[in-house]
């Protein structure tokens, strides 16, 4: 690729003090810790297992037969608090 010509007045042009340097800098802002996202997958996973197992054999299990209908609440609510935490996640 051919090199471009400096011209005297492009290398005689004065800088202003006020001049900003527009360079982007990357900030470390750390990450996300590998405890909270094993908690956050956990309760994905947990509510998506919850519903899972009540489909299949809810009417077998005492402690889901006695919740019921509450059973959509309970995965649903473990699965919707995994996606909230996804906001937090760096």
């Amino acid at each position: 690729m051919p090199k471009s010509k400096i011209t005297p007045q492009s290398s005689a042009m004065p800088t202003t003090p006020g001049t900003v340097d527009r360079t982007p800098v990357k900030i470390n802002t750390g990450g996300t810790p590998m405890w909270y996202k094993i908690l956050m997958f956990g309760f994905m996973l947990v509510g998506l297992a919850w519903l899972v197992v009540n489909y299949l054999a809810g009417n077998q299990i005492p402690l889901m037969t006695d919740l019921g209908a509450w059973n959509y609440l309970v995965g649903f609510g473990l699965f919707i608090v995994g996606l909230l935490m996804t906001m937090g996640w760096r």
